[in-house]
């Protein structure tokens, strides 16, 4: 009796509201064209780093958009475990922030702190939100939260 061939199931991407797309930066030059426009935000849990996405090498969603995000951690923050699980952390936050506060036609890549692994659930939610927002990458009809100024 044959076996049914398994596949592995695709990590959904999260739709906006607008039908753009988030999706993953896995390639090596562009963490660096990243990092190389020196336009980031440091908070306890997470640096986000933002830059103009390449015309050319952005994925196109069901409006043209994506979203791409990529995720690092160094050594620094921990052994293997830890790096993971910050990992595992910033992607869960980035999955529920991004869809509705970020703008598109950018590229992010968050880098974990030591922090991240630790830092309660809730804390790492606002420090994207605050990164978002003095990048200038905040979009201007994202909701407005309890704590924010009009």
């Amino acid at each position: 009796m044959a076996e049914p061939q398994r596949t592995s199931p695709e990590r959904a991407e999260p739709q906006r509201k607008d039908g753009s797309s988030l999706a993953r930066l896995k390639r090596r030059a562009d963490f660096l064209r990243v990092a190389g426009v020196r336009r980031k935000w440091v908070t306890p849990g997470v640096m986000l780093q933002v830059a103009n996405a390449q015309p050319d090498a952005q994925q196109a969603g069901p409006d043209g958009t994506t979203i791409q995000i990529g995720f690092t951690a160094s050594r620094k923050v921990g052994n293997a475990v830890v790096r993971n699980r910050a990992r595992r952390r910033l992607k869960a936050v980035v999955d529920e922030v991004m869809p509705l506060y970020a703008k598109p036609g950018l590229d992010y890549v968050l880098i974990a702190r030591r922090d991240t692994a630790t830092r309660p659930y809730a804390l790492l939610v606002e420090d994207l939100k605050l990164a978002l927002r003095k990048t200038g990458a905040l979009r201007a009809d994202a909701p407005r939260t309890e704590g924010e100024a009009s």
